[in-house]
């Protein structure tokens, strides 16, 4: 582990001793290592005895039907394409405590599977991993309290496009395709990103 993963470790453990349920975000653009880290996290905390669960924000895009109807499917992805009223009242009733049913994005079909995943009443952390979870705006902004610690994975913007290239490019779109998605939307989510949302407790450039 590298020291600075070390130290967020050691602060979730700390803060997972006072009872009540921890709720961790991990925030960041398309393409930053989000999912990566919320899933090593809850590797290694399984590894130390401690009972933990990923709660991705992908479970909450509207579905496509809903944005080719708005005219907003080229703009999927973007923080109104999400069903933000419904993540913040299933971040509650994780927050509450007990077993809480969540949905899951299936990326291959493009759409969200209903009760995909479940947090059991044992998983006394729960790392919600997604773009938006720290943005200062709109509806988002009133998830803030929401976190008993949040964390940014912001790498530069270069090496975001290149990771979304890639990321277009293994699911079979064409360079025309990919450069509509990068440059006409992933990017300019991304910008937005990290030049809107809050201060985070810890930072990684890189995951």
């Amino acid at each position: 582990m590298t020291p600075a993963l070390d130290e967020l470790l050691s602060e979730i453990e700390r803060r997972a001793q006072h009872g009540a349920r921890l709720l961790v975000a991990v925030a960041g653009p398309p393409g930053a290592g989000k999912s990566t880290l919320a899933d090593q996290l809850h590797d290694i905390l399984a590894d130390k005895g401690q009972r933990s669960a990923v709660l991705p924000m992908d479970g909450f895009h509207l579905d496509n039907a809903i944005l080719e109807e708005r005219g907003d499917l080229a703009r999927k992805g973007a923080p109104h394409t999400f069903d933000v009223r419904g993540l913040g009242d299933l971040l509650r009733a994780v927050k509450a405590g007990g077993e809480v049913f969540v949905p899951v994005f299936d990326r291959d079909r493009e759409l969200a599977i209903a009760a995909a995943r479940c947090i059991g009443a044992e998983d006394h952390i729960v790392i919600a991993e997604g773009n938006y979870l720290l943005l200062q705006q709109g509806r988002w902004a009133s998830l803030a309290d929401l976190f008993d610690l949040t964390v940014m994975v912001a790498p530069p913007i270069a090496e975001l496009e290149r990771r979304l290239v890639a990321r277009w490019t293994h699911y079979g779109l064409t360079p025309a395709q990919i450069e509509a998605k990068v440059e006409g939307n992933d990017l300019p989510n991304g910008r937005l990103i990290i030049e809107r949302s809050r201060a985070a407790d810890f930072t990684f450039n890189l995951f």
